[in-house]
């Protein structure tokens, strides 16, 4: 029985970390208050240390897989793919504001079902503010692309397991396989995508120019200044051969995606998938470009498993001082009752922990929540994916929600672009809630067709 020391001490760990990963002063990496909290939780005797190997266990899988997932994201942008992306949607726009708009979107999305959703942050939060720039168009004149385009590219993270680190070793909790989240999640969380977006439209429709300049392909090559990833011109292909190289090794990576699913579906595990869809594109790049696989050392963000391990451990300890059995005894009633009330009530909790406490420790706390309750195989599958909807769309209400909404703040800090809380969640409150529960209920009807 743990004592009112380790509770107290576990406690304000977790709430000191969470307050310095969201609050950054001076940019401090969000691993070093995750891995300071999880060391005090450890020192208060709510974690032991046949927890630390239990949980190594649990998000192993997740990690290698997103890592794996980042190196590739890492490659291509050093082949100009993402370049060679922006061109594409400056041309596919054809001089039309609204036209942009839906591409935009589109390309967000993908680009998290490609990688995950901090990635697709990572790389398109630069690619369009530069694209915007070379159209020249004025602050408020970006804010519908800019803004949009991380919702959605944040959200996308929903119809599939595989593009959230969170949503992985959620999935490892709960014993469910990617084959299965995608079979149950993949139509409603996508139709809910485009009511998002839909609204989204509605909301910047009056704001978006109608006429834009039209810009051809290499169009950007021919200016100065322009590069948003500053990849080396000798890395990039010839302009004859770039459209056909860079579908050839999209075309690779959507296969190691598809191969992902199958892996799961065939119980192969799908992180040695993803590392070998990575090591065969690397030294492929090394014999095409000569470029050496030593600077993905460098590229790769490595302290994202100290930070998924040490979030875990923090969790952990909240759910071993009984915060789970609390959460137990308010909402299993109501979670049991039917499909539809499983997935509004837990989506709604998981929106609301997450808005305040970060999305990633809000999932984690609501999964184990989960595995507690005794809930028929239906019901838990059907209530952990509307945590998943909750987290990753009910999260958008505030920048708070998630690390990638405060990612893509400090880009556009860094690039000059302002853009107040106020006039972000004027957006979110009237474009999220509905959107959060519309998916809910399609989510609770989807599975009750399908069985």
């Amino acid at each position: 029985m743990l004592g009112s020391v380790s509770i107290s001490l576990t406690i304000i760990a977790f709430m000191l970390s969470m307050i310095l990963i969201l609050w950054r002063p001076n940019g401090l990496n969000e691993a070093v208050p995750a891995a300071a909290g999880a060391l005090l939780v450890v020192m208060s005797g709510s974690v032991s240390v046949s927890d630390l190997g239990k949980i190594g266990l649990t998000i192993s899988s997740a990690s290698i897989t997103i890592m794996a997932t980042i190196v590739m994201a890492n490659i291509l942008e050093s082949l100009g793919f993402f370049y060679w992306a922006a061109e594409g949607l400056a041309a596919r726009a054809k001089g039309s504001g609204i036209r942009l708009f839906w591409y935009v979107n589109l390309l967000c999305f993908l680009m998290t079902l490609f990688f995950n959703n901090d990635g697709s942050i990572l790389i398109t939060t630069p690619i369009l503010l530069i694209l915007l720039d070379r159209l020249g168009l004025k602050n408020h004149e970006k804010i519908p692309y800019l803004l949009s385009g991380a919702l959605v590219a944040t959200a996308s993270s929903a119809p599939i397991g595989v593009s959230n680190i969170v949503n992985l070793i959620a999935l490892e909790i709960v014993g469910m396989d990617l084959y299965m989240h995608t079979l149950m999640m993949f139509v409603p969380a996508t139709i809910g995508l485009l009511f998002l977006v839909f609204l989204l439209y509605l909301c910047f429709y009056q704001r978006l120019p109608r006429k834009l300049p039209r810009l051809r392909y290499g169009h950007f090559f021919q200016g100065r200044g322009y590069h948003p990833l500053k990849t080396p011109a000798a890395e990039i292909p010839a302009p004859a051969d770039r459209g056909r190289f860079m579908r050839n090794v999209l075309l690779f990576v959507f296969a190691v995606r598809v191969s992902l699913f199958a892996g799961s579906y065939w119980g192969i595990p799908i992180e040695l998938i993803a590392v070998l869809g990575s090591l065969l594109l690397l030294g492929w790049r090394w014999l095409y470009a000569k470029i050496s696989p030593a600077d993905m050392l460098v590229k790769t963000p490595w302290h994202i498993l100290v930070f998924a391990f040490s979030m875990y451990v923090m969790i952990y300890g909240l759910n071993n001082i009984g915060l789970s059995d609390w959460l137990i005894a308010v909402f299993e009633p109501s979670v049991s009752g039917s499909l539809l009330n499983a997935s509004i009530m837990m989506g709604t909790l998981l929106s609301v922990l997450s808005i305040f406490v970060n999305n990633h420790p809000a999932l984690m706390i609501g999964t184990l929540t989960l595995t507690n309750m005794d809930l028929e195989p239906l019901t838990l599958k059907v209530a952990y994916l509307a945590s998943v909807i909750g987290s990753d769309m009910g999260s958008l209400l505030l920048p708070i929600g998630t690390l990638a909404s405060l990612i893509w703040l400090h880009i556009l800090k860094r690039h000059k672009v302002k853009i107040h809380w106020k006039d972000y969640v004027r957006i979110t409150v009237i474009v999220i809630p509905p959107s959060v529960l519309f998916t809910l209920f399609l989510l609770a009807f989807w599975v009750e067709w399908l069985y």
